[in-house]
């Protein structure tokens, strides 16, 4: 097949992905229903409009590995600490307990121990993308049981590596003898992985990084943030390994350095295509006959994974003294197969899962994706609900009182864009005030000054709506904007006012015309330079006029005149 066909199919499933996921958005849904809706529609199982299916899988497994990098750039220990013990705790339980459960309910129905353990890796994850895009929409990332589900999805996408690595070996012929050794070799290849590419992202990246001629143009560090997340990707792949663990550990080890934020920027929008075909190519998995056909068993296994994960994540939450209403509704959020499981049934297909059981996974997966809108909506309220009539049947203790605010470590800060001189003495201006003041700035050396005045501190364009919202804005007080350019502040407040509505944004014009524009564009507050020089000026000169009119000479003869 050649290249331009490929690129006819790709286009035709992308635009179709539009479509659906347009229509989806308009009935508020989310768009990846959408996107999965396009595959199987135009896949070999319908109207077999994509006759090269095969590459438009392989572009998706990249666009799984981006999405593993740009996941791996946000686990920076700090943030993990602020989820706390329970999060993280209960994440880690909560895939233990799953796996275990879910391959004996395999064995249970007759799967022989290595498909069972498959079986049960697959419907441990949940869906990150999915849920997280879910509960930003609906501003409840912050959260009571929002806060719990981004700390068990960040648990789970840690699990997917040593997951891959499970199931890859269960794939593999041989003993269990001959299965442990796949195991160690398989770990001494990822330790040698993990050890390159720690030379490389901590010791060569940041000196990169650093140098002028990369920033002088664009368009450099956004192909070098391409080719790190994708040249990972390959690495791993080279080696023998999955290529999402290459990824998934180069953003990992990026994602505590002040590069991270740009890095996850600059791939944002070829993230987005590929993810986008990776979605639709699941779909293409789906057959609408086969799900008729099989229709008892498939909302059998759909049954088994919504109750069966709700009520694990419910008492493993429980066992870390959490109140009953919020462990219910972060059971409820995440009670799904996620966009993994595909990868994972994917790679035991043909070894240790048959036809019969990829195609019932397949299935039940993509229907409780197509429930989590509904669930994710449902939590708060029917977790309230469903406690309340527990608790009059004396079966559970009767619900408590919950502090659903932002924690005080994500609100309150302040924010300047831009650390050149003007950001600079607005920095330390506001040093003292005890504020948290977040820094953004494209130029390296301008983060190490606002490191070094105590700041934390983003190498991030404030254009990109990623690099805002990891840096916080739409919990911020205050924004202070201090780019000389005035078509940049213009575009960022513009973008600051679409994540933001509510917070106060103070602008530097650099030259008076464009003050009304940036009024216009959301500002609160604009600081004209050039009235400001211009007063300046005047109140120097009224200064030195009148130390001119107070000389000794010049108020005697002021007296004697006034005296004639």
């Amino acid at each position: 097949m050649d290249l331009w066909s490929v690129l006819f199919d790709i286009l035709t499933l992308l635009l179709t992905a539009i479509i659906l996921g347009g229509i989806c958005e308009r009935l508020k849904q989310n768009a990846i229903l959408g996107y999965l809706a396009a595959g199987t529609l135009l896949g070999p199982n319908a109207f077999r409009l994509i006759d090269s299916s095969d590459q438009v899988s392989a572009l998706a497994e990249l666009g799984v590995s981006l999405l593993l990098f740009t996941i791996g750039l946000e686990f920076a220990w700090p943030k993990l600490k602020k989820l706390g013990f329970a999060a993280l705790g209960g994440g880690g339980a909560q895939v233990i307990v799953t796996l275990l459960l879910g391959a004996g309910g395999a064995l249970i129905v007759g799967q022989e121990i290595r498909p069972a353990l498959a079986i049960g890796a697959i419907i441990t994850l949940s869906s990150t993308a999915f849920v997280l895009r879910l509960l930003i929409a609906r501003t409840e990332i912050e959260s009571s049981h929002g806060r719990y589900a981004l700390g068990i999805l960040l648990m789970q996408d840690i699990a997917v590596v040593p997951l891959v690595l499970l199931v890859t070996v269960l794939s593999g012929d041989g003993s269990l003898g001959q299965v442990g050794f796949d195991i160690l070799k398989t770990i001494g290849w990822a330790i040698v992985l993990v050890g390159m590419l720690y030379l490389i992202l901590n010791k060569l990246i940041p000196a990169v990084y650093k140098l002028d001629s990369l920033h002088s143009n664009r368009d450099l560090p956004i192909l070098l943030a391409i080719v790190i997340g994708l040249g990972s990707a390959w690495a791993s792949h080279k080696m023998g390994l999955s290529p999402a663990l290459g990824a998934f550990v180069a953003g990992l080890l990026l994602g505590d350095s002040p590069v991270a934020t740009q890095v996850r920027a600059d791939i944002a929008s070829i993230r987005t295509l590929l993810v986008t075909l990776f979605f639709s190519s699941i779909g293409m998995l789906g057959d609408p006959a086969w799900f008729v056909g099989n229709l008892p068993a498939v909302l059998g296994l759909v049954a088994a994974i919504v109750v069966g994960k709700v009520l694990i994540i419910w008492f493993v939450l429980r066992l870390f003294r959490l109140p009953n209403t919020t462990a219910l509704a972060t059971g409820l959020c995440l009670g799904q197969a996620g966009e993994f499981s595909f990868v994972l049934a994917t790679i035991g297909r043909g070894t240790i899962i048959d036809d019969y059981m990829f195609s019932l996974i397949i299935s039940s997966t993509i229907v409780t994706l197509f429930l989590t809108p509904y669930l994710v909506a449902l939590a708060p309220r029917a977790s309230g609900g469903i406690i309340r009539a527990l608790s009059k049947a004396k079966l559970v203790s009767p619900p408590e009182t919950e502090d659903d605010t932002p924690s005080s470590a994500t609100t309150g800060h302040l924010v300047i864009i831009g650390y050149g001189p003007a950001g600079q003495a607005v920095g330390q201006s506001l040093a003292g005030m005890g504020d948290r003041i977040t820094v953004i700035d494209l130029n390296p050396r301008s983060m190490y000054l606002a490191n070094q005045h105590g700041f934390i501190g983003h190498i991030g364009d404030a254009m990109h709506a990623d690099v805002l919202e990891h840096s916080g804005i739409a919990s911020a007080t205050a924004v202070v904007v201090t780019v000389p350019d005035p078509m940049v502040a213009r575009n960022t407040v513009e973008l600051i006012r679409s994540i933001a509505p509510d917070v106060l944004v103070i602008v530097r014009a650099r030259f008076h015309r464009y003050a009304q524009d940036l009024i216009t564009a959301g500002a609160h507050e604009v600081i004209d330079e050039e009235q400001l020089i211009g007063a300046q000026l005047a109140d120097r000169l009224r200064g030195c006029l009148h130390d001119e009119t107070s000389d000794p000479d010049d108020g005697e003869a002021s007296e004697s005149a006034s005296g004639e």
